[in-house]
């Protein structure tokens, strides 16, 4: 059968060491760090047994950019950062539930991001009851770093997740501090999507979100192991 428009090649991300990652769907887990979900005015789990269930929502693949120059985009007057731990599942689950004694072995590796967000609209959507996709899914929404491969970073815990605006760092967590680790995430996906190779996971951020301006110069961190760079370009015109 014959395209009748031609297919868009899949958005690539590099790895280090060589080759590039093609990414299949982008999920995101939100109110994953305690204190940032009382900066957003949810109530925060005191202990394991009173998480619940993770809050999750996704970004459309193309939304991902790789550092450089990303723009501020339309319909929005109070964009946000959100620095986040990027998870890169480098093989399929499994059919059925994945049990999190097995998730690890799907990761191919790790990177940073930013889950960009129009805080305008995402607050109003969650006024209204609305899902949150205007305020989440836009274009050039989802910046990323390279990939390292898991075996380069090693143990996740102690590591130490940053984003410093300007010069300023503005957020910063030590990976420990995750409601639900990477094992836990992956399983509670599973219960929901068909895990896959190519799969991004934004992992949630920590508190300290705020406004970023055309100008704003970026940089998220994950000790000295990742670094991701970007700067907020002005919007489009016409």
């Amino acid at each position: 059968m014959t395209d009748v428009i031609p297919a868009p090649a899949p958005v690539r991300v590099p790895v280090r060491g060589g080759g590039s990652f093609p990414v299949r769907r982008v999920y995101c887990v939100g109110r994953n760090f305690a204190d940032h979900a009382r900066e957003m005015g949810a109530q925060a789990p005191a202990s394991k047994a009173e998480r619940g269930s993770p809050v999750f929502f996704s970004k459309p693949a193309d939304a991902v950019v790789i550092g450089g120059e990303v723009r501020y985009p339309p319909a929005t007057s109070d964009l946000h950062h959100e620095v986040e731990l990027v998870v890169a599942l480098g093989h399929d689950a499994p059919g059925g539930v994945l049990d999190p004694e097995e998730a690890q072995a799907l990761v191919f590796g790790y990177g940073v991001g930013l889950d960009l967000t129009r805080r305008d609209l995402q607050a109003a959507a969650k006024k209204a009851g609305l899902p949150w996709d205007t305020g989440k899914g836009f274009d050039e929404s989802a910046p990323v770093s390279e990939l390292v491969p898991a075996a380069d970073i090693g143990e996740l815990a102690p590591r130490r997740l940053s984003l410093a605006v300007n010069g300023t760092e503005r957020q910063a967590a030590l990976l420990s501090d995750l409601i639900w680790d990477v094992p836990e995430i992956l399983h509670e996906l599973s219960k929901l999507y068909a895990l896959r190779a190519g799969d991004l996971v934004f992992m949630g951020t920590p508190a300290g979100v705020a406004a970023l301006s055309p100008g704003d110069d970026c940089e998220a961190r994950l000790d000295d192991a990742i670094v991701l760079r970007c700067r907020i370009a002005p919007a489009r015109v016409g």
